[in-house]
């Protein structure tokens, strides 16, 4: 074979290679679908099953975004705006930040606890507060997902709770961060936080490339069974930005690595890359008429050990906002050898998390002062404990000092169990009116209101006849 022969089979290699790559593979279910897209011009860079529909799960909640930051900059609201929680978006399953109907939560905190914990109720609060009800929204969505050119887009809620009306592709969420990008550059922040506190509560993005991947603005997750592990991401190095849409991933940790692979692929684009035949404009790519895969059995099935859940990525920080376990056990899969890609992921330790909070807007001293008061009492806390189990261990000590006779222990025990027992009711009054006091942001964190109602039935002395037992909240999707 001669030179011109070897470049023949070459170009028709990597013709074949990149038609596959365009979306027209035959098991997406099995591939899952991705794209990688020039911000700018919008030019395609890789695809595979990018125009095949796909349950979109929270990364719906972009075009939630979109909706509201276009009410902000039409000026009908205004980020101090407060949006009252009904009873419809307190209903909302998990994940979610739990305030009970009747919380008022601004526009700005409403939008910071969407992007960062994908909180299902703050994305309904924010549908209701702009347009009136999830049907006007949901039609709103769609109507703007069709004027920006998602054709293959259709929504019927906010937050991508499991619907079968619910459908997007990798395409059209290209098109959606584009848009994003475009027309609310003043607003960016909101995609590129990495952690929020509320109260005592830390909450990490579920965006676990946020910190860890060079150059990495943010954007949106996504996870139910139907959809896998979906994720947009948007990323700048040098003056250019890439955005990488990934969805039907197996894991949160394989969605991470996926997009960083695409990314990098963009960053560092090979020497022959002038020969893979041009892919056009996402807008370009044609769209496929087929059923969405549902990925239930192969994601959520009997062989898993354990239900997969969207906030996995996030779960297990402390007050601090130090990684726990699980988020360690993420990073740690992440650098594993076998792991390709995990090598451009890399932790950046501890972030600093943004604080929200419910009710109105609090100036930065209200907000610091409030911080300095959780932290004092958590400090005072620790410091009761330390001193009762220091008086608890003396007591210990001087009782079998002291060696009483039975009566007089039978007396001293019924003695200390009554005054315990007042000691305890008195702490239960105590912490029933903290956890209720308005000016208190780490209450409704802490102890949502179910909670409290089943703790209090618990805490009532046992009556001779049986009591009807509380009912379970529902599980989460």
């Amino acid at each position: 074979m001669n030179s011109l022969q070897t470049f023949r089979a070459l170009t028709l290699a990597v013709a074949v290679g990149s038609f596959c790559a365009a979306g027209l593979t035959s098991t997406p279910a099995r591939a899952g679908a991705s794209i990688l897209v020039e911000a700018d011009s919008g030019k395609v860079l890789r695809a595979e099953n990018a125009s095949y529909p796909w349950y979109p799960a929270s990364v719906t909640k972009l075009m939630t975004l979109y909706l509201t930051l276009r009410a902000l900059k039409e000026h009908r609201i205004a980020p101090d705006t407060l949006f009252t929680v009904s009873r419809n978006a307190a209903a909302q399953a998990p994940s979610k930040m739990g305030f009970p109907p009747g919380t008022q939560v601004t526009v700005d905190n409403a939008i910071k606890m969407v992007m960062v914990h994908s909180a299902n109720d703050m994305a309904v609060l924010l549908a209701e507060g702009v347009d009136g009800s999830i049907e006007n929204f949901a039609d709103d969505m769609t109507r703007t997902a069709h004027a920006l050119g998602m054709t293959e887009s259709n929504f019927v809620n906010p937050n991508g709770l499991p619907a079968d009306g619910q459908i997007t592709s990798a395409r059209d969420l290209a098109i959606l961060a584009r848009a994003l990008i475009r027309d609310f550059p003043e607003y960016q922040a909101y995609w590129h936080i990495p952690a929020i506190k509320f109260g005592k509560r830390v909450m990490r993005n579920t965006n676990s490339l946020i910190g860890r991947y060079p150059g990495i603005d943010g954007m949106k997750t996504g996870f139910i069974c139907a959809s896998g592990f979906n994720l947009v991401a948007t990323a700048t190095r040098h003056g250019r930005h890439l955005i990488a849409v990934v969805l039907g991933a197996p894991s949160s940790a394989a969605r991470a690595v996926k997009a960083a692979e695409l990314l990098e692929s963009g960053f560092n684009q090979k020497p022959l890359s002038w020969l893979l035949p041009a892919l056009g404009s996402v807008e370009g790519l044609a769209p496929i008429q087929a059923t969405p895969p549902n990925l239930h059995e192969q994601i959520c099935g009997p062989h898993r050990k354990r239900p997969p859940a969207e906030e996995e990525e996030a779960s297990g920080s402390d007050d601090t906002g130090e990684p726990g376990t699980s988020f360690a056990a993420l990073l740690s899969s992440l650098r594993e050898p076998a792991s390709k890609g995990a090598a451009l992921l890399s932790d950046q330790g501890p972030v600093t998390p943004i604080v929200v909070y419910t009710g109105p807007t609090r100036t930065p001293a209200q907000i610091a002062k409030l911080g300095a008061i959780e932290e004092t009492g958590s400090h005072q806390k620790k410091k009761n404990k330390g001193e009762a189990a220091k008086h608890g261990e003396e007591r210990t000590a001087k009782r079998s000092e002291d060696k009483p006779t039975a009566a007089h222990s039978a007396s001293g025990q019924a003695g200390g169990e009554r005054a315990a027992d007042g000691k305890a009711k008195d702490g239960r009054k105590a912490q029933g009116h903290a956890g209720w006091n308005p000016l208190s942001t780490s209450a409704l964190a802490a102890t949502p209101p179910a909670e409290l109602k089943t703790k209090a039935a618990s805490d009532t002395p046992k009556k001779k006849h049986k009591q009807k037992a509380e009912s379970k909240p529902p599980a989460s999707q």
